[in-house]
């Protein structure tokens, strides 16, 4: 097929891809864009966010019953049938693909089901069922996602990824015993869930805290709480994987300077996420550190390039690449110029364990590297009604306000209901709200949200 000249080019139709291509196209502007899944959701859709909770949910609902005694009921713990948990998972994948089908097919949005491959400065090729289409782009969106990282170790083949787990149509055998590489946001999720369901499972986490990354009292506490289930090994750097003649995996690390091992059915490689580049990028003269490097505006060191999404590596999550995604079309949109940003600071993060990890803008830790007076004002599950009702007692929700102007500036959750109550705490932070305004809401009872409404109440400038 011959050279086409299109508007936007937009590899990718996972979050950081499809938004703004659909609001690109009703703006106006001829929008290409391709993806070798053939659909919208990426990986979130394929083998992340929405099959892992999926099978999360499901996980729940069985661990409902370790509290019947709480609430004067008895009975049975449900049978695990795994398959049938796989199978619910694909059906909520399906539901949501044939959604997807709809929305590119109202759009006007030229779609490919292929791979894209750069061949010049402002060219790229899209291969699909139909053949080799080739066009020619003012403004290229490089969407194109993370794959999971496997360490360096030998016996790496061995090890399952989130991919062969969440997968639509994963057939993998229940691991009744797990070993888990990586104590990441993925790790703990993972092994929570499937604990849940009556897995026998081991977290080998490399760094001395569970989650890097996050507070260190939310990292903290949630290690105490979920090392009443499972076995959490930090500082352990694991060296390699084998299989043993009896068809068990066996995983050797290294602790305190002794050399350990831990057998497993299955062993969860969770050890992050690295990027996936379009071929040819290397034509374009990105500035990339692994990762493709981005200014607020998401624009790359290519006035022609935006890079949304966990390409850049700057918050790989799935509402991050849709906030991103939007950012770069809103740019692209205004020409290149400067019309909207990306405030990384106001992207919740969240941990689906039991208990639930959240958290929004800055810890205390940073708020002192960067020499700002500050008050944390905070609100105990202990003394919340709905916590009460439940028996999640041990929670907590932390409001840090900046002292001077009274703004939040950050906070952190951990207890049930914390990856919902981080959202209003997020619009916050991007807003720019101050206690007062938390304060004067008037929030739900009896629900955990009261306990912000309170914790603004506490602070006095």
């Amino acid at each position: 097929m011959g050279l086409q000249s299109v508007d936007v080019v937009v590899l990718g139709a996972g979050g950081a891809g499809y938004p703004g291509a659909f609001l690109m196209d009703r703006a106006g502007l001829r929008v290409v864009m391709a993806d070798p899944i053939g659909n919208l959701g990426g990986d979130c859709l394929a083998e992340g966010c929405v099959p892992s909770k999926a099978v999360r949910e499901a996980s729940l609902v069985r661990a409902t019953a370790r509290k019947y005694d709480l609430f004067g009921l008895a009975g049975e713990l449900p049978e695990v049938h795994w398959q049938k948990v796989l199978a619910h998972k694909d059906r909520v994948q399906r539901t949501r693909y044939a959604q997807h089908l709809e929305e590119i097919q109202d759009s006007g949005v030229t779609f490919h089901s292929g791979k894209g491959v750069i061949t010049g400065e402002r060219t790229v090729e899209i291969t699909d069922e139909q053949g080799v289409h080739r066009y020619e782009f003012r403004y290229l969106v490089i969407a194109t996602g993370s794959r999971p990282h496997r360490l360096a170790i030998p016996g790496a083949e061995l090890a399952i990824t989130s991919h062969d787990l969440f997968r639509l149509g994963a057939d993998l055998p229940f691991p009744r015993k797990l070993a888990v590489l990586g104590g990441g946001y993925i790790g703990v999720e993972v092994a929570s869930m499937l604990d849940n369901f009556g897995a026998q499972v081991t977290v080998l986490e490399m760094m001395p805290q569970l989650v890097p990354g996050f507070d260190r009292e939310l990292s903290e506490q949630l290690r105490e709480q979920l090392s009443k289930r499972i076995r959490i090994e930090v500082e352990a750097r694991a060296t390699a994987i084998e299989r043993r003649a009896d068809g068990k995996l066996c995983v050797r690390y290294q602790k305190n300077g002794r050399d350990l091992e831990v057998e497993a059915d299955a062993v969860l490689m969770a050890t992050g996420r690295e990027p996936v580049l379009p071929d040819g990028v290397e034509l374009l003269g990105l500035e990339k550190h692994g990762f493709i490097t981005v200014n607020e505006q998401i624009k790359t060191s290519n006035p022609a390039v935006y890079a949304p999404g966990d390409v850049n590596g700057r918050s790989m999550l799935f509402h991050s690449a849709v906030r991103q995604s939007l950012v770069a079309a809103h740019n692209i949109l205004a020409g290149g110029q400067p019309a909207d940003r990306m405030n990384f600071d106001s992207v919740p993060q969240t941990v689906f364990t039991e208990p639930e990890v959240a958290s929004v803008g800055l810890d205390e830790a940073r708020a002192e590297q960067m020499g700002l007076r500050f008050e944390v004002h905070r609100y105990p599950y202990r003394v919340d009604s709905r916590a009460q009702i439940f028996g999640e007692t041990e929670g907590f929700i932390k409001l840090l306000f900046e002292t001077t102007t009274r703004r939040l500036i950050g906070a952190q959750i951990l207890g049930m209901d914390a990856a919902q109550l981080i959202a209003p705490l997020a619009l916050a932070v991007e807003r720019g709200l101050d206690a007062d305004a938390l304060a004067e809401t008037a929030f739900p009872h009896p629900m955990l949200s009261e306990g912000i409404n309170k914790a603004a109440r506490m602070f006095k400038p």
